[in-house]
């Protein structure tokens, strides 16, 4: 492998490592308290205003774009994948079909045994359905992928648009005896469902796994109904970059910076709008759900390729540096690190472990992320120089070749 086509490879690292760092700080309030604190940071404790400032910034710089970003990521690493399988002379969408069955497997015992907010298995799920079109052009890819993401957004947002408005409602009339108790009967859904959640994160692990396996054990296939039109699209957009050359250096430094400006510029923009409302609000749940989910969509979407196109221009200097390598590990060992951290943090949080489940608010969250994200930047790296991959990363790949792969490196 050249040097040029080395250096390609560790920029999508690059950007998988800031992606998987970066999830942490959404997915940290889903281990730290029920569903419903990843709305607002009112749940499950009351919000100081240094909740609501920690809030703020994890919705300005991470909600959605993480995610949006290691999906784009996802579609595109599809493509190499099969790409290099065919190099070979083989079969790579075979391969890359058998990939995705043990990424479903390894995701529905992610839910099971760990954490609920499980994504592995929705991403074997829609890459199933993208490899589909995988040969389709870089423009139908982007423009399918872009419409059905409008229209999903656009039937989130009809659906949530009313219980939004009535609270905002009964917000402003606080006196309203009626308003108040139709506001409450609206929430009282999801505070059971939080008190549910709750308990069973507060039990002994063989409890929660009981549980799941009895009363839920089809979660996974309804967080693929409710998340694919989401999922979906931004792999499809990843593949149509992929295709266009952007993660190959086929986008010129003009094209990039475009790109970099408009996406962080108006997404952002947008962003802060909406975050400064809420902070100012004091994070409504029943309109940070319909924020969160549906209207701010497409400015996470921009703000996530604009971080992509800075990282694709700061590459060829970041990868030289101390950080660059410690990010590209970690996106070496993406996989490791993703269900790494749902061990790490379920061992704080949940009743098998430490047991600090509803005692931490939203600034405190911060402190757990940062230990999160030292950790991955401090294992990654010396586990890679004597091993070829993440373990996780191994044991995936000698499954899907169904063979033993060697995993340690080799030494003179």
């Amino acid at each position: 492998m050249d040097r040029a086509a080395r250096e390609r490879i560790a920029a999508l690292d690059l950007i998988r490592g800031v992606a998987v760092l970066g999830i942490l700080a959404v997915n940290v309030a889903g281990f730290a308290g029920p569903p419903s604190a990843s709305y607002t940071p009112a749940i499950p404790l009351p919000a100081s205003r240094a909740d609501e400032w920690a809030f703020a910034v994890m919705l300005v710089l991470f909600e959605g774009k993480m995610r949006a970003l290691f999906s784009l990521l996802f579609g595109a690493s599809m493509l190499l994948f099969v790409e290099r399988a065919e190099a070979q002379g083989r079969d790579g969408q075979a391969l890359q079909l058998r990939r995705l069955g043990w990424l479903a497997l390894f995701g529905y015992l992610h839910f099971l045994l760990l954490w609920w907010g499980d994504i592995l298995f929705l991403y074997a799920v829609a890459g199933v359905i993208a490899l589909a079109l995988r040969k389709a052009e870089p423009r139908a890819l982007a423009i399918g992928g872009l419409g059905l993401f409008a229209v999903w957004q656009l039937s989130g947002t009809a659906i949530a648009l009313s219980d939004a408005a009535k609270e905002q409602v009964a917000l402003a009339r606080p006196g309203d005896p009626a308003l108040q108790k139709q506001l409450q009967d609206t929430l009282a859904p999801y505070r059971q469902q939080d008190a549910s959640d709750s308990a069973e994160a507060r039990a002994p692990w063989q409890v929660q796994v009981a549980r799941k396996a009895s009363e839920r054990p089809f979660y996974p296939l309804r967080v693929v109904l409710f998340t694919l039109g989401e999922t979906l699209p931004y792999m499809l957009l990843g593949m149509a970059l992929f295709r266009s050359g952007f993660f190959a250096g086929g986008w010129s430094g003009r094209q990039l910076r475009i790109m970099a400006v408009c996406g962080l510029g108006a997404g952002g923009a947008v962003t802060l709008l909406a975050s400064s409302w809420a902070l100012q609000a004091h994070y409504p749940e029943l309109t940070m759900r319909l924020l969160i989910n549906d209207l701010l969509g497409l400015p996470h979407l921009a703000m996530a390729l604009g971080y992509a196109a800075l990282l694709m221009l700061a590459a060829p200097l970041v990868i030289r540096s101390w950080i660059g390598q410690r990010l590209i590990a970690a996106g070496r060992m993406a996989f490791s690190n993703y269900i790494g951290t749902s061990l790490v943090m379920c061992g704080i949080f949940y009743g098998w472990g430490l047991g600090r489940f509803g005692q931490a608010g939203a600034a405190e969250h911060w402190l757990f992320v940062v230990l999160g994200w030292a950790l991955m930047l401090a294992w990654s790296a010396p586990w890679l120089a004597h091993f070829r991959q993440g373990p996780l990363e191994w044991l995936w790949r000698s499954l899907t070749e169904w063979r033993r792969l060697p995993l340690r490196r080799a030494t003179s």
